[in-house]
């Protein structure tokens, strides 16, 4: 069986707090992305389930669709202040493709396990089907890692 879900971890030298402070911003997000897709964000800061924020998107960077330059919503679907967050994305295509990443993180002895994941198990069966997953390969997933730890560690900055 192949399977529908990519986990990647990292060790950052950081408090839980200051890592989910950059996961909680929709900017944080864009800062961090290691896909080159994420253009810029609007929105609040997210403190719930249910919270939203638009990414403006650009998929040349994977040159694999010609969709353009679009616009996603994100919608957190679990959220555990300083443990765990993580989102669905719906954009211009239909159904939706109900994909989900998202972040776990543990804390150790002075520093952070953090665990990034990215799960299309639930996925609408007609994308599946299509063979579009994984949209982002387990590379960048430890890419973003990267970016986050260097982000936590120079301090995280919402200007873009």
């Amino acid at each position: 069986m192949v399977s529908e879900r990519l986990e990647v971890q990292r060790t950052i030298n950081a408090e839980p707090s200051a890592i989910f402070d950059v996961l909680r911003d929709p900017r944080g997000h864009v800062t961090i992305d290691s896909s080159g897709m994420l253009m810029d964000a609007s929105g609040d800061i997210v403190g719930a389930v249910g919270d939203q924020f638009v990414v403006h998107m650009d998929r040349e960077a994977l040159n694999d669709y010609p969709l353009g330059r679009y616009d996603v919503t994100v919608t957190i679907t679990r959220y555990v202040p300083d443990s765990e967050i993580a989102w669905t994305i719906l954009g211009r295509i239909r159904p939706p493709m109900g994909h989900v990443y998202g972040y776990r993180l543990e804390p150790i002895e002075g520093a952070t396990l953090v665990t990034s994941y990215y799960d299309w198990s639930q996925s609408d069966p007609v994308w599946r089907d299509a063979g579009v997953f994984p949209v982002i390969s387990e590379a960048a997933l430890r890419a973003t890692l990267g970016i986050l730890a260097r982000t936590v560690a120079h301090g995280h900055d919402t200007a873009i």
